[in-house]
């Protein structure tokens, strides 16, 4: 086995193999490895780091998993008041993997300027909202207190600020509509933040503030809200906890994830699946052909040295293990240099933010990532398993070279 790998080193590395025909050739073989490790790589990431953020952005408004009267499943509007006394709330004691739950109330109201107007869904939270959901997406000011008296201090989004003319500190009137239709109840609120997600179908829409605001326009006591807001541990068990949500609560309510709620944005995602089991495939089946064309260009090149290796009497098999030591090597190589560069250009990535997107088609601003050392393995492993796998078909073109054929005609 020793004796095998040192030919192998030979073969590879000699002065006389670097200068050959096949030198450009095995260089092209790496490259195209190394390439396609990096395209695998940041397809991965990039694919998985988009899913899991677009999923977070959800959430961060929504829960994973909604609770509300049958009337209000459709709406992102409170209709009817739910009580707060439930055996679910603050916590569900007879379902496992449930990390929070949060009651909200929603309000669709007009915010009026002197320069703009803009129809928008006031959410109220409560002193249960779970605010480091949203922390990341605040770019000015501070988030909203509403663990004290009722006050007026709101969230606003970036978007709306800018097409209202509104800035931090700003104070602005909301008109809401009275339950009987005639009529108007007016707020005055506060800008204390301001956030960005980069989903505008939720910037465009929310403010934040206290749910107390809602309970008095829509004459509701303190122990009634709009819905409940559900979140779950691990979110690939969201259809199963979804259902058992459903099982444990009343009949007189209804539960709905945001994988059905939003389901055109999940079919979207989903998109993503494919994509990069595509680019894995196309990755792979490129540098197994560059390798299978390196190898065989070596076999040809090294033929006298194969008759000589038969002659002394080493069989088919020894001198075929050669030369797949020897596409290992190549192979290891490449992925080596492209792990480094794929590894290298994610870090900057997550930490510089170099590549931006428009958030109004990928639902984000810049390109996620999602840096997977079970992800990068599995692609090294899949990789080197493939190559070794279709390269044993050309090693067999050792048996067909004569030891006396080739000596003859030296």
């Amino acid at each position: 086995m020793n004796f095998e790998y040192f030919i192998a080193r030979r073969l590879v590395l000699s002065k006389d193999h670097k200068s050959s025909v096949s030198a450009p050739i095995i260089k092209i073989a790496i490259s195209a490895v190394a390439l396609g490790v990096i395209m695998m790589i940041v397809a991965v990431a990039t694919g998985i780091g988009l899913q899991k953020k677009i999923r977070e952005k959800v959430a961060a408004f929504n829960g994973h998993i909604m609770i509300s009267n049958y009337n209000d499943n459709q709406s992102d509007i409170s209709i009817e008041p739910l009580s707060i006394n439930q055996e679910f709330y603050p916590k569900f004691k007879t379902i496992d993997g449930i990390k929070h739950i949060q009651a909200i109330a929603s309000k669709a109201g007009i915010i009026r300027t002197e320069k703009a107007f803009e129809g928008i869904i006031f959410k109220g939270v409560g002193k249960d909202f779970a605010w480091d959901n949203l922390k990341e997406y605040l770019v000015e000011g501070r988030l909203p207190n509403n663990k004290l008296e009722l006050n007026n201090e709101v969230l606003i989004s970036k978007y709306l600020s800018n097409r209202l003319s509104l800035k931090l500190g700003d104070s602005f009137i909301t008109y809401f509509m009275k339950e009987t239709s005639q009529g108007y109840n007016i707020r005055n609120f506060k800008i204390v933040g301001i956030y960005d997600s980069g989903f505008q179908e939720f910037d465009s829409a929310y403010i934040i503030g206290d749910i107390r605001h809602v309970q008095k326009i829509n004459k509701w006591d303190k122990n009634q809200i709009g819905s409940f807001e559900v979140f779950v541990e691990d979110f690939d068990d969201i259809e199963a906890k979804g259902k058992e949500i459903y099982n444990e609560t009343s009949s007189t309510l209804d539960s709905q994830t945001i994988v059905e709620k939003f389901y055109y944005i999940f079919e979207w995602l989903k998109l993503f699946d494919f994509n990069i089991v595509m680019i894995i495939i196309i990755m792979i089946t490129v540098s197994t052909i560059n390798m299978v064309v390196a190898l065989l260009v070596i076999i040809l090149e090294k033929t006298k040295i194969i008759g000589l290796l038969k002659a002394f009497g080493a069989n088919n098999t020894s001198i075929r293990k050669v030369f797949l030591y020897n596409a290992f090597y190549l192979i290891s190589k490449g992925l080596l240099i492209g792990n480094s560069i794929g590894i290298i250009l994610l870090i900057l990535q997550q930490n510089y933010q170099l590549i931006k997107l428009n958030s109004e088609n990928y639902y984000v601003n810049v390109a996620p990532v999602d840096i997977n050392l079970f992800n990068i393995i599995l692609i090294n492993v899949l990789t080197l398993f493939i190559c070794l796998l279709v390269l044993i078909i050309p090693s067999y073109l050792v048996t067909k070279i004569s030891p006396s054929k080739t000596i003859r005609f030296e």
